[in-house]
């Protein structure tokens, strides 16, 4: 029996930059809907990245997530009592959210600092190829191509 299609929730902009991307960094940042602290967390950091770097803080923002976006990711697939590991390229959408979650999860785990510059400083360094959620993705990558030749088991 065929499954029924999920519709996709249409996510609205931010109210300050007008971005999509933005609106979405907010409702994964906020915790047992407190919304309005999670928008003040994502645009003090937003702030502090435009105050660091002296370059456009959305440019940062977009260039940290194409950075820390993955092609490939591994998803286990059974095959005659035998568990494989297949590369399979990534969705767009999918891509930005693994990219999103990674980034916050590295800068959830700094200690020391609020939210707010530990988000600011993830940023910066996924922008520039280096930080945690760097790392996570070439882990994944370097999986990836390990299990290669199971490639053709592809679904």
């Amino acid at each position: 029996m065929p499954r029924k299609k999920i519709k996709k929730h249409q996510i609205e902009p931010d109210f300050i930059y007008n971005n999509i991307k933005v609106s979405t960094l907010i409702n994964h940042i906020m915790k047992m809907g407190k919304k309005t602290i999670a928008q003040k967390i994502v645009y003090e950091s937003l702030l502090e990245i435009g105050q660091k770097t002296k370059k456009d803080p959305i440019e940062v923002f977009e260039k940290a997530l194409e950075n820390a976006s993955p092609l490939l990711e591994l998803k286990s697939k059974r095959v005659g009592g035998a568990t494989y590991q297949v590369p399979t390229e990534v969705k767009e959408g999918r891509k930005e959210t693994l990219a999103i979650r990674w980034i916050l999860k590295a800068a959830r785990s700094r200690k020391g600092k609020p939210m707010k510059s530990k988000l600011a400083e993830e940023l910066i360094e996924a922008a520039d190829n280096k930080g945690s959620a760097i790392k996570k993705k070439e882990e994944i990558h370097r999986m990836a191509e390990a299990n290669r030749a199971f490639a053709h088991f592809r679904f």
